[in-house]
C-alpha cells in the first residue's frame, strides 16, 4: 500500500492545501506539522507559479505574496526534507507543467522521491498529455493524481481506470474558491469512477465549512480544502499557525465522523 493510499485506509480523509512559502517558508514547515498533528490525512503544498490557472483570487494572491518573498522550487524540497525528518504525513504537490518542465521532469521527480514527495497534482496536464511526466512519476515511485471535472463526461471511465493514488474530483465548474453552494454532479463522477476502479476519490474545489465537508464525505472517499485555509493565512499572517490548525481539527472531525 502506497503512502497516499494508507491516508484513506482510516475512514474519510481530510487533505488542506497551503501555498508554500505564504507567509514564509518557515510559516509553512509549521503549518505542515501543526496540520498533521490536528488530523490532516494528506498534505497538498502547492508551488508557487506566477500564472496559476486553475486558481481564484484568494490562491493566486498567495503565488503572488510567496514568489515576492523569494520561494523557489529547490527552497520548497529543503523544507520538505525538513518536514520528512519529524513527520510521515503523506504529502502531494500541486503545481503547473510548466514550472515542471523547466525545472526538468528528471530531476524534479528525482528530487521529489529523494526529499519524500508522494503525489503530484498538475492541473493544467490534459490527460491526453500525461505520457511527458507519467514515465518520471512511475520511475521514482511518485503517483500521479488525476483530476476530473463535471465537464469530463465520457472521459471519466478513460482516467479512471489509469488513475493512481486517488482521483481528486472537482466539485464544480470553474477556478478554486469557497462556493455557497455545491452540485450533485460530482456525486455522479464519483459513482461512475467506482464502476471501474475501487481508488479512492477525493472532492475539492469549493468546501470550506464543516457542513459542506460532511455532505462531500457523504459520497466520496476524502474532502479537499484550500482556498478556506490560504484566507486563514492571509488574514493572520505570521500568527496563523495555530488558528489554521484549530480550523483543520474541526473540519478533520466534521470529515471523520460521517459514514456512507
Amino acid at each position: 500500500m502506497s503512502n497516499i493510499q494508507k491516508a484513506f485506509s482510516h475512514g474519510k480523509a481530510f487533505i488542506p492545501f497551503i501555498t508554500s512559502g505564504d507567509p514564509s517558508l518557515e510559516i509553512t514547515e509549521q503549518l505542515v506539522l501543526q496540520m498533521a498533528k490536528a488530523g490532516a490525512d494528506l498534505i497538498e503544498l502547492g508551488i508557487p507559479f506566477s500564472d496559476p490557472v486553475a486558481e481564484g483570487e484568494v490562491i493566486q494572491a498567495a503565488n503572488m505574496r510567496a514568489l515576492s518573498g523569494g520561494v523557489t522550487v529547490d527552497k520548497i524540497f529543503d523544507m520538505v526534507r525538513r518536514i520528512r525528518k519529524t513527520c510521515s504525513v503523506p504529502i502531494a504537490f500541486m503545481t503547473y507543467a510548466n514550472p515542471v518542465f523547466a525545472y526538468g521532469s528528471e530531476k524534479f521527480l528525482s528530487n521529489c522521491r529523494e526529499a519524500g514527495v508522494d503525489g503530484l497534482i498538475i492541473p493544467d496536464l490534459p490527460y491526453e498529455e500525461k505520457g511527458e511526466i507519467l514515465p518520471y512519476c512511475s520511475k521514482h515511485g511518485v503517483s500521479l493524481i488525476s483530476m476530473i471535472a463535471p465537464t469530463s463526461k465520457n472521459r471519466i471511465i478513460m482516467i479512471a481506470k489509469e488513475a493512481q493514488g486517488f482521483i481528486y474530483c472537482v466539485s464544480s465548474m470553474g477556478v478554486t474558491g469557497v462556493r455557497q453552494h455545491i452540485g450533485d454532479e460530482v456525486k455522479e463522477m464519483i459513482e461512475i469512477v467506482k464502476t471501474v476502479n475501487d481508488i479512492p476519490c477525493a472532492v475539492g474545489f469549493g468546501v470550506s465549512t464543516p457542513e459542506q465537508a460532511v455532505k462531500m464525505a457523504g459520497f466520496a472517499d476524502g474532502v479537499i480544502v484550500g482556498s478556506a485555509i490560504v484566507k486563514i493565512v492571509e488574514k493572520y499572517g505570521f500568527e496563523c499557525v495555530p488558528r489554521v490548525a484549530e480550523y483543520v481539527r474541526i473540519m478533520k472531525n466534521a470529515v471523520a465522523n460521517c459514514t456512507r
